[in-house]
This record gives structure tokens, sequence and C-alpha cells, in this order.
């Protein structure tokens, strides 16, 4: 997937009051700004800045010119003191998510330096521009009683640590945009009787802004037909450059994964899908259940590429692997397998499509001879997730919001693992494999989730916040 330009409004907010009486300060207050600017373009943003906004009027206007450029995300940087009626129509007009910076030039006055200022109004202006923190409780006010959400980073203008907070609420309003641009297709139906997989496809709609495309199976298997034994030399070439493709696998089964391979490369492009979701159990109908018992391996490429493919239907699990794919750290389906209460490990793991790219080494391909509880044989994916942290998501549906963001960090660790042809790795978790469980099955997830690389709960609990909904991390 291309990456989601994000549009960033920033507005310094000030007094206009100040500027003929304290020399220099606009044009210091101004200077700031535009380092806010530079960093918010350095973290990937489009910036629309408008200066410093000091009027009721100008207010109004900067809110116009968010609202014509679309922004995604408002950021409001108080250089200082500003009155609540400069920032609420602004924030009115521009309809964006509220981001509020309390940043400071410096962690604290020089007092002696302060105090040797020739006289009381050269240590006003230099008081003044410290002053950000002073109007944030009048903003937070008004916009609490306007029912306007708002987002705050405190703390001092060049510091590199909070920026990396700001960053990550920059990264969280790209996933936002991505997830409201974001196509999902659904091929086929649940897996009979797991109801803890079943979906209010509206409540997604309406929480996430994604779009559903339901598709059929009838349409790949059309597709494969159209597939050229010279298109299916070259894949089988890809497969044995991706995939450590194990001795015992056969000639025709490469040739049929590649088939299909390339018929779901065809079927993602006609319906611009950026996620897919399937389980059919394709008996009756040879064709159908040719094509879905040798998907495993186009799917992996095709959750390599940032088009997450989840099978059994696993509708807020591919849009869990979605949003881990959208912030960089892959995005693998993934389930329990067991309990290692010895070495206090969790192992995980799932048939079906792996994201090879955070695979510890070179994924392997294995035949089966039966893909358990499903119809057919044919080649599948075994492989662990790259050792060292990681974080679960889960996306859970929630009675009083909708839906909730369930984390939980820890570390893919080595360990002897179920050479089975599917995923499957050891996880250590801060809280104990048992206390990890309990507090994960408390929070009431479908049974399967994500898991992707590095720690990235805080980017996460943003998410959860732009979005509105809940966020839980329970470790």
């Amino acid at each position: 997937m291309a990456e989601t330009e994000l549009r960033v409004g920033l507005c310094g907010v000030g007094l206009d009051a100040y500027w003929p009486q304290f020399e220099g300060l606009q044009a210091r207050l101004e200077g700031y700004v535009r380092r806010v600017a530079e960093r918010l373009e350095h973290a990937g943003a489009r910036v629309e800045n408008l200066g410093l906004v000091d009027t009721p009027q100008r207010g109004r206007e900067a809110g116009h010119a968010c609202r014509r450029v679309d922004v995604d995300l408002l950021v409001i940087y108080v250089t200082t003191y500003a009155l609540s009626t400069t920032v609420l129509p602004m924030v009115q007009r521009a309809r964006a998510p509220v981001l509020v910076l309390n940043l400071q030039p410096e962690a604290a006055i020089d007092y002696d330096a302060f105090n040797r200022l020739p006289d009381r109004t050269a240590m006003t202006g230099e008081w003044l521009a410290f002053c950000s923190a002073c109007p944030v409780p009048e903003i937070a006010n008004v916009l609490s009683r306007a029912a306007i959400r708002f987002h705050q980073v405190t703390g001092v203008l060049g510091d590199d640590a909070l920026w990396v907070e700001i960053e990550q609420w920059i990264a969280a309003a790209r996933v936002k945009k991505a997830l409201a641009e974001h196509r999902m297709g659904l091929m086929g139906h649940y897996y009979s009787g797991m109801l803890d997989i079943q979906t209010d496809l509206t409540q997604l709609a309406i929480t996430f802004g994604t779009h559903v495309e339901h598709l059929e199976v009838d349409e790949l298997s059309g597709l494969r037909e159209g597939v050229s034994d010279e298109a299916i030399r070259a894949r089988v070439n890809d497969f044995r450059k991706h995939f450590d493709v194990q001795a015992d696998c056969s000639e025709d089964e490469l040739a049929r994964a590649a088939r299909t391979s390339l018929a779901l490369d065809r079927f993602a492009a006609a319906h611009d899908l950026q996620s897919l979701a399937y389980y059919y159990m394709g008996s009756g109908i040879p064709a159908n259940e040719d094509t879905m018992s040798s998907v495993i391996l186009g799917t992996s490429l095709l959750t390599a590429r940032g088009i997450p493919v989840a099978g059994e239907y696993e509708v807020k699990n591919v849009l869990a692997m979605k949003i881990m794919d959208c912030f960089g750290a892959g995005g693998s389906f993934t389930e329990y397998y067991a309990l290692d209460l010895k070495l206090d490990h969790v192992l995980m793991g799932h048939d079906g499509p792996g994201h090879i790219a955070i695979a510890e080494s070179k994924t392997k391909v294995r035949p089966l001879d039966v893909y358990h509880g499903k119809v057919g044989r044919g080649l599948s994916v075994e492989m662990s997730v790259k050792h060292g942290p990681v974080t679960l998501l889960s996306v859970v549906e929630d009675k009083a919001h909708g839906f909730k963001l369930l984390a939980a960090q820890g570390e893919s660790v080595p360990g002897d693992v179920l050479h089975i042809g599917n995923t499957n790795s050891h996880y250590r978790f801060p809280i104990g494999a048992r206390g990890f469980v309990e507090a994960w099955n408390a929070q009431g997830p479908a049974h399967h989730c994500a898991v992707g690389v590095g720690h990235t709960a805080g980017k996460l609990s943003k998410l959860a916040r732009l979005l509105e909904i809940p966020f839980v991390r329970v470790c």
C-alpha cells in the first residue's frame, strides 16, 4: 500500500494585544511555530502552516483554511497566553481531531538572568515567551463544554523524547486516515460455530470508516482459468526466492499454488483490496475446492505486500493485522497453541497465511495431507516471528462503544516449535504465561489476534483515542 499522506493544520496561538507592547515577542513566537512545522514535516506530515493566530477573526479564518485543504489533524501550538474565543471557532470550523501542544522554549526560566533584565517590561515580555501553560486550562474548559475531544502534549519545544510522543500522534492519525480509506474484501462465509468472530459490519464502518466489499469464490476460481503456464513457471521461481521450499513439495502442488497466487493478485487488483478475510469449504464443486486448498502461499505473499489476509473469515482480526501493518509492525494471524509452563512461555500460531516479512528466518513451505478442520490438502507455510519485542493486538467488540483495542507487549523468544506446517512461536510476557492469558481472556476478545514486531502500544493507544474507542493494555 502506498503510504497515506497526512495533512496537518498547524496554528500557533497568541494574543495580538502583546505585539506592540513587547518588542520582538511576536517574531520570536513565529520562529517557534516554524520550528514545530519543520519537526512535523520531518515526521512525514504535509503541513498547512497558518502561522500565529492571535484574534477571534483570525481563528475563524484559520478554521476555514483547514476545511479547504481537508486537514486530518489540527495541531494547536500554544505559544503564550491566547483567548479561548480565538481557539473555539477555529476548532469548530476545522472539524478535525485536535492536538494541543503546550511547549515552552526551555525546561525552566533562568531566574537570575531574568531578574537582571533592564526593566519590568522586558521581564514581562520574557515571561510571556514561557507562558504556554497559562491558557491551556481555559482552552480545555471551553472545548470540554463544547463536547470537542482534544489531546495534549506538554513539555519543552526542543526535547527529542517529547517529539517521539508527538510523532506517535502523527503515526496514529495517519493510520486512522488509512482505515477510513481502507477497502476490506470478504470472501466466503464464517467458519461455522465460531460465534466469537462474527462481527457487526455496520458498526465496523461507523467506527473505523472501513468499506467492506463482499466477494465470490467463484470469481477467484474463474480467474485461475486464465493464468498461463509461463506465468505459473515464473511464480514458482518467485516462491523459491521468497520461501524455503522443502524437498517433499511436489512440482504439481507448487504449480497449483502458483496459479492461485496469480489469480489472487488479479482479484485484489480488480477490487482495489487493502485486506481480505476468507473462508469457504469448497466441497461439491471441484474448481472451488482446488482454489481454496491452494491459497496459502499466495495469501502469504499478499500479506507481506501490505494486503493482510486472514483465514476463517476473521473480519476483526484482519483489521487488527491491517492496523499493525500500517504502523510498520507487520501483523501476522495468530492464536494460542499451548502453554509451556516449564519455560513460562505462550506458544502461538495459526494455519494459513503468515506474514513472511516478519519471520525469524526464511519461511518454510511444507506439504500437508490434511488441513485440520478444513477441506482438502496442499502446501502450507511454517514460520516463527522474529525474536525480539512484539505487540499483540485484538479488535474487540464492546457493548458500550462498538469496539475497543486490546494490546499486550512481550517478546518473541527462541524455543522448540511444532513442525506441523503452520506459523508458531514462543512468547514471553512480563506478567508471565498464566497472568497474560487470564488478563487477555478477561477482556473478552475473539480467539484470534494479530502479532507485530516492536512495541507499539503507545501508538495504538493514541489511535484508539483518535477513533474515540477504549484502549486496554494488559502488559
